[in-house]
Parts: structure tokens; sequence; C-alpha cells
């Protein structure tokens, strides 16, 4: 087992379980009853690392995805996102639990009312088309709506004042989101298209320029979601490669992909008390608290509903998982509108976990044995303080979120291992959360003891059956990979 992981056991003197802040964020795939009604703004994954690609080793990159479970062929309006939401990226640097840093995204749709000529005499007349496009979607005359968006950049509490960052590309504060992978005929190149909608972005506040681009991806988190549900419909003893990609293999997501400078996100809070600068970060989205239906929705007036009100958080991703197969049921809405410095209440389902019992009940007769070392100090470190002389911030106040020490360096992409630092490779999950780590062995390997000394399957390699082949991925900004098409008629075999 890794060095720094045998320390864990011992975190929990440091951390303290009086905890004034216990789990948070983890928003992913329909995980909670009401995020089910709000697709646009559900959070789906984040992934937090260090550049890897060559020449960026300066530089870290932040992946908030949304909108999950995307069928490619999903038309006439494939998935735009909600230009009456706010999507962000909030980092906290000095440990405290609270947003140091937050990055806005807010889009906007941009309408085209593409006509056609038909009839023929007195009967003529001009008709809006129903597709999104009429012919060569990279062509803004053949698109019938689009979008663009914002990113500003809040520095202390999340509703503070914002500062717009600047497209270094165009000189202006929009950038342009590409249209859906409609599909071959729409798109001669769809990747050398979503390509030029990479930006380089001017962050207020910030020395140095980033990246950002905004727009579909192919859906990179490895699981069986089906067999998961079904009451582990699966066998947790058995091969890590014996079913293939998983249930996601033909879904698309969004990504919000930013890629910053790493002395634009680390606090010198860490370095003047003698600690490792280690950046926690969570996403959120939020929409407006009033929503009223219009009866009579018309294209040149008011859409099909008006928002007012200030905003409320609906979905919240930090650890992959946590509020699929941690938070209790009940608790779930609860959980994806609550902040980290309020976590305390929902500590019980760290320090006494129901997924290694409910793990026993269904596969003790093939081994399957529960952790009893209650209250589970290991899972506090993994989850809620981060890893002692690994990514545990000096002073840190416990609570869920990705933490990254981004002065371990990046392993390269041909070198990095998916168990992450539970096979030596320091800079994967649980030290941030890179594409290709598999969080979902990791975790459950973890929570069923790999972080203890004494229980009975900590050296028992559980596995969901499914494994991501990291051919799939990009080695370069934004990483993750171009978007399954919606029709795939065109396309080489």
């Amino acid at each position: 087992m890794n060095t720094y992981f045998k320390q864990a056991g011992v975190a929990l003197a440091s951390a303290g379980l009086c905890l004034s802040a216990g789990l948070s964020q983890g928003s992913s795939h329909r995980e909670a009853p009401f995020i089910t009604e709000l697709p646009k703004v559900d959070g789906t994954d984040f992934y937090l690392f260090r550049s890897y690609e060559s020449g960026r080793e300066n530089y870290v990159t932040l992946i908030a995805n949304y909108l999950p479970l995307q069928d490619a062929y999903g038309g006439p309006n494939y998935f735009d996102l909600d230009d009456d939401a706010i999507y962000e990226i909030h980092i906290d640097n000095d440990g405290d639990a609270r947003e140091e840093i937050t990055f806005r995204f807010q889009l906007e749709d941009l309408l085209n009312d593409i006509q056609l000529t038909v009839g023929e005499g007195s009967s003529l007349e001009m008709v809006s088309v129903p597709l999104k496009n009429i012919g060569d979607a990279t062509a803004d005359a053949n698109v019938q709506l689009r979008q663009q968006y914002t990113v500003s950049v809040v520095y202390g509490d999340r509703r503070g004042a914002a500062q717009t960052a600047i497209n270094v590309d165009t000189g202006t504060q929009t950038f342009r989101k590409p249209l859906d992978y409609i599909g071959a005929k729409s798109f001669d190149d769809y990747g050398a298209y979503a390509d030029q909608h990479i930006y380089d972005i001017a962050i207020p506040g910030c020395n140095g320029n980033g990246r950002v681009f905004v727009g579909q991806r192919k859906e990179a988190f490895a699981v069986n979601l089906g067999e998961i549900f079904d009451l582990v419909n699966t066998n947790p003893l058995g091969p890590r490669n014996g079913e293939g990609a998983g249930d996601l293999a033909r879904n698309n997501v969004t990504t919000f992909a930013l890629e910053v400078p790493t002395a634009c996100l680390t606090g010198s809070a860490a370095t003047e008390t003698g600690g490792q600068p280690v950046i926690g970060a969570w996403t959120t989205a939020s929409v407006r608290q009033a929503r009223v239906l219009n009866p009579a929705p018309r294209a040149n007036g008011k859409g099909a509903s008006i928002e007012g009100g200030a905003f409320a958080q609906v979905s919240r991703l930090g650890m992959p998982l946590v509020n699929e197969v941690v938070i209790g049921l009940k608790d779930k809405d609860a959980f994806n509108a609550s902040e980290p410095a309020d976590d305390g209440q929902f500590l019980s389902y760290v320090t006494h976990p129901t997924l290694p019992e409910l793990l026993e009940i269904l596969f003790g007769s093939a081994g399957a044995e529960a952790p009893n070392n209650f209250p589970r100090s290991d899972l506090v470190t993994a989850f809620l303080t981060g890893v002692p002389d690994l990514n545990q911030p000096a002073g840190v106040t416990a609570s869920e979120m990705l933490r990254l020490n981004p002065a371990i360096a990046a392993t390269p992409a041909a070198m990095q291992d998916d168990l992450g630092v539970l096979a030596g490779d320091n800079a994967g999950f649980p030290n941030g959360r890179r594409p290709v780590d598999d969080v979902v062995d990791i975790a459950l390997r973890v929570v069923m003891g790999a972080l203890t000394t004494d229980a009975p399957n900590r050296d028992v390699p559980f596995t969901d059956g499914v494994q991501l082949d990291p051919s799939e991925l990009r080695t370069t900004f934004p990483y993750l990979a171009t978007p399954v098409p919606g029709s795939p008629n065109g396309l080489p075999m």
C-alpha cells in the first residue's frame, strides 16, 4: 500500500471528530429526487488535476460536467444549457471549507430564425424551419439557435462582486459554445470544429492567461449504472475489465473546462504555516428561486417561463459518488443545496457508512465483510480532510471536496495508473481526480477498508468490472474526447 495511505489511520487525531463540517457535495447522474426535474443543471462529474499536456506543467485543469445521460441522437433540440442558470467552480485555498475564488459561467441563447419560402404565387409564405440547422452547421447562417457564454471571477463570498474575464482571442467578454455533435452530415470534421472553441482567457486578478472550453464531450465516467443500482447486480470480486466500458460508453455530457495558472489558485496561508499549497474545489449550479409558467409563449415575446428572484443552489459535486451511494435518500436534495461550511449535518454518513453493510448483505457468501472500526476515521481522512503529507491542508476544516496538491508533479498520460494513489501514482485520485482515474474501484476498496490495518477485506480488489480505455482520452486540453455523433452515417467503420 502507498506510504501516504499507511498514515491515514492516524489522521483522525489531527482532523478531530468534533467536526464543524462533515460531508459535502457529490451530485452525479440523477442522484437526487429534485435534480431529476432539472437535467440541464445536474452536475455529473468533476475533475481537478495538474495539467499533463506537454508545456503546461504550471497549470491546473478543472473540468465540471453537467447534463447527464445524453443520447447523441437527441434532436431536434439536442442539449443546450440553461441560460437562466449559473454554473460555478469554487476554490478553497486555505482549508477553511469556504470559497476564496469562484469561477462563474453564464449562458446566452442566440436565435436566428431561419425561414424558407413555401408555396407559389399568392400563397407564397415565409415559414420557420423546425430543425436546428439547415446545412453545414459550422456556418452561422445555417444555424437557428446557438449559445455563447461569459466567465466571471468572484473573490471571497460567491455572491460578491464579479469581474468578467476577457476572451484573449477576440478581445470581447464572450466565448462561443460549439453546437452538439448532430452528426457527420452536419459536420465534416467535428473534432476540428470543436477545437476552434478552445480560447485563451484573461482572468481578472490572475497573472498569466488560462484556457477555457465549454461544449459537448464524450462521457469518460466508466461505470455500470444499471447494475450498480440493481442491488450491485455485478461481481465486485470479479475481473476489472470484465464488462467493457460500462453503460455510459455511448453517452455524452456537457463540459466546462478551465485551465488556470497554478499560482492564481494557491493561497498564501498554507505556505506561511509551513504546509502544502493544497487546493480544494467543488462545483455547483443554481437557478432562480421563482419560476412562472407562461400559458402563451411566443418566440418574439416571453418564453415558456419567466424566471426571477435570488439564485438557489440545486446541484453540487466534489468527490464522485457521494450523493449517489453515501448520502441517505431522505437527505439527497438537502445535500445538493448545502455548502461545505455546514457539512456537519451529514457526518454520520461517513463515520457510519451503509454501503459496506449493503455489500456484506449482498455478497457475504462470496467473502465480503464490512469493516467494524467505528467511527470510520479512514473515510474521514480520504473524503473530508485529505491525506497527511499528500493533500491535507494545514489546519483543515473537515469538509468534502476534491483536494489537489499541485506541488506533486503530473504523471505523463502514458504512465498514469487508473487506481491513483492506491497504486503509487500520487498525481491521481484522491489527490485531485484525472479523467483516467477509476474512482468506482478506488471508492469500493476504500469503503471496504483498504486504508485500515485490520479490515477483513482490506486487500481485496473490489471492482465494478469496468475500466476506461485510456486511448479514448485526449492528452491535450480539454482532455475529454470528441463526443459521440448523433448520426453515425458517413463515419468510417
